[in-house]
């Protein structure tokens, strides 16, 4: 199983240009910086539970982006 980590960065990669501004510097901070929810909160200047709800939208955007384009698997299938 593929480490969420890196599923996440390889969907935002992909299709990271496609989720609004907000979430794009959300998941940004958390998987590229590393940074807590409470870190992104004071930084984007919502609370943590905004921050959470954000990640939760932006995660099930991007796994739909890959159900119907596919383009991470592809990209997989075609290294191989």
């Amino acid at each position: 199983m593929i480490d969420k980590t890196l599923e996440m960065n390889l969907l935002y990669d992909f299709y990271g240009a496609l989720l609004p501004e907000k979430q794009q510097e959300i998941l940004r901070l958390h998987y590229e910086e590393d940074y807590s929810l409470a870190e992104i909160a004071d930084e984007v200047s919502i609370t943590r539970q905004g921050v959470h709800d954000a990640m939760k939208k932006a995660d099930r955007s991007l796994h739909q982006y890959e159900e119907k384009l596919g383009l991470v698997g592809r990209s997989k299938r075609i290294s191989q």
